[in-house]
């Protein structure tokens, strides 16, 4: 199935019936990246996941301006707004992840849950490393190809875990990857993943949120791990969850666990005993005598 929005084109699959959770893909992924997770939660859950622009059979448009972080957000709210959807559980990986956040800060109101996992890369407080890393892999996929680019793409610091724990889902996610189009990718990195904000810089926009939230991140994803620490201070109703020797696809490489800790997640959600740190709520009898000095 498809949507129209701005004239873009999104391909978007529906599984099962139920409580509603999308799920937003990475940079390296696409719909079917979510497969597991869509297998597991398609039982009890009504299961949206859908292929970002740039990514067919998504459209492709030609213009870096029609990609941006704000019109990743934008998509998400199409696809609750073509199904009809008041809210639904909002779950993202890095890129995807980055949206669902930013969909949190901005549509709280359309959100029952967000589930963060493997955001952060290039939240540092000098950006222009990132920036240029960015703008380099963009020109590297348009010269060479995403075939060409993939073969060292899929084996990075933070990927190479999925091919040493599971070659066949390494493969598969390799070969969805190089399946893909050059220009949205290129496009993409430069258009949403160069001018996405520091998740440093979203501290006061963290703090205001008010709706349930996991973050997720793998132990060996480096450059997510301290932003994803920076978050769980943030976020008053957050929670954080470090899967032990795993890298960036953490869905990929542990999706047992990953499935099992969101399922637990949405459990407590929907029952209403997702507990919230907000320090509004903390009674003085649960001060510890130091802090009650220090009042």
């Amino acid at each position: 199935m498809s949507l129209t929005n701005n004239d873009v084109q999104l391909y978007y699959e529906v599984t099962g019936s139920g409580i509603p959770v999308v799920f937003v893909h990475e940079f390296a992924g696409e719909h079917a990246s979510w497969a597991k997770q869509v297998e597991y939660f398609s039982e009890k859950y009504q299961a949206i996941t859908y292929n970002a622009r740039g990514y067919p059979p998504s459209d492709v448009p030609e213009s870096e301006k029609s990609y941006s972080q704000d019109i990743a957000v934008q998509d998400i709210l199409s696809i609750l707004d073509e199904l009809n959807i008041e809210k639904a559980h909002i779950i993202g990986l890095s890129m995807g992840g980055y949206a669902t956040l930013l969909f949190g800060i901005q549509f709280p109101e359309r959100c029952l849950s967000i589930t963060i996992a493997g955001v952060g890369y290039g939240s540092t407080k000098d950006r222009s490393n990132f920036e240029k890393d960015a703008e380099h892999v963009a020109n590297r996929i348009l010269q060479e190809g995403i075939e060409k680019f993939g073969d060292v793409y899929t084996v990075s610091a933070t990927r190479v875990q999925l091919q040493n724990k599971d070659r066949k889902a390494w493969e598969e996610f390799k070969r969805l990857f190089q399946n893909s189009s050059s220009l949205g990718h290129a496009n993409t990195m430069l258009g949403v993943q160069r001018n996405r904000p520091s998740i440093l810089s979203l501290e006061k926009e963290m703090k205001a949120i008010n709706i349930p939230a996991l973050i997720i991140t793998g132990d060996e994803d480096e450059p997510c791990l301290e932003p994803s620490i920076f978050m769980k201070r943030c976020i008053p109703t957050s929670g954080l969850f470090i899967v032990p020797n795993t890298g960036h696809t953490v869905n990929l490489e542990e999706p047992d666990l990953f499935n099992q800790m969101i399922e637990k997640f949405l459990n407590q959600v929907e029952d209403d005993s997702w507990p919230s740190r907000d320090p509004r709520s903390w009674s003085k009898s649960a001060l510890l005598p130091d802090e009650e000095e220090n009042e």
